[in-house]
């Protein structure tokens, strides 16, 4: 039987014709059995009552411009909690058995990420994350030159750094199991970019089978990456998920060093601002414990690690 997929799309202030366009495209290649957009409009306003009568009015207000396709549920929140924040919502909100996501300005085509999903679907690996850097991949507009070099000089460190030696670990698809994120989920701090880099390194400190799927990809204008600003964060990121790596593998030398400070993503309420228009809201840990959502994963711990 073939395993129900479930796409997050974190967006943020995106171009409504694009991404209307990109969702179509999805529903179309891939179909998936549940569509969900994690929209983060910030506009400077008070806080939305997320329990309030207005509620669903207020959702539907903020959505309006974006005239998203049928079947699409969109959770709308007014302030910028960052990409791995909202990817992590969304993940929470599905119930399918595979969860995928995909940045909403389409760089990676619908048959992209179906490539991506693909392994996941048919059993070959826990996680799957698309590739730009692939030499199968086939880019198609390239970035700016200081992009691309400071893009370059970090997966080089990355790979250095963590047990998953990927071509590029920040690229905007990903793929991985509801009973993989399960265990992952409770490891995730990263609210912003980092977010991606952090997934990879906690994977495979659990030893969980990862792919590295080539993609065809095209850099689009408009991009909310701050080359600069974003990169030291990213740079901050990756020191901070080898550290978690590592406390995940038992090393005596970071369980010295570790001071137990944050807390992860999934124990934080991003309610503030947030409205709905009836799909699903992510769950708290106590909510999914005592509704016994929470998928067993009786795997051995030795998973292979693919390229």
């Amino acid at each position: 039987m073939q395993p129900t997929v479930g796409v997050v799309v974190p967006a943020y202030h995106p171009d409504p014709g694009r991404l209307r366009t990109y969702l179509h495209a999805i529903r179309e290649t891939i179909d998936p059995d549940e569509l969900r957009v994690e929209l983060d409009l910030p506009d400077g306003a008070d806080s939305v009552d997320a329990d309030s009568a207005a509620s669903d009015a207020a959702a539907s207000d903020a959505a309006a411009p974006f005239d998203l396709p049928d079947g699409v549920d969109c959770r709308v929140v007014r302030r910028r909690r960052g990409k791995g924040a909202a990817v992590t919502a969304g993940f929470e909100a599905l119930s399918t058995d595979v969860y995928a996501f995909a940045d909403a300005d389409g760089a990676t085509p619908a048959p992209s990420l179906a490539d991506v999903i693909a392994p996941v679907c048919d059993g070959e690996a826990d996680l799957a994350a698309g590739s730009r850097r692939h030499p199968d991949s086939v880019v198609r507009s390239h970035q700016t030159f200081a992009r691309r070099f400071l893009g370059d000089g970090f997966a080089w460190i990355a790979r250095r750094l963590l047990d998953a030696e990927l071509y590029d670990y920040q690229c905007g698809a990903k793929a991985i199991t509801a009973a993989a994120w399960e265990r992952v989920r409770d490891h995730l701090y990263e609210p912003g970019f980092a977010w991606d880099i952090e997934l990879v390194a906690v994977a495979a400190a659990l030893d969980y089978r990862i792919a590295e799927v080539p993609i065809a990809w095209e850099d689009q204008p408009g991009s909310t990456v701050s080359p600069v600003g974003d990169t030291l964060d990213m740079g901050r990121g990756l020191l901070v998920a080898r550290h978690r790596a590592r406390l995940i593998r038992d090393d005596r030398l970071h369980r010295l060093i570790d001071r137990a400070e944050g807390v992860a993503l999934i124990d934080r309420s991003d309610d503030s601002g947030a409205v709905s228009d009836g799909g699903a809201t992510p769950r708290t840990t106590a909510e999914r414990d005592a509704d016994g959502d929470t998928v067993g994963d009786d795997r051995d711990t030795n998973g292979t690690k693919s390229r």
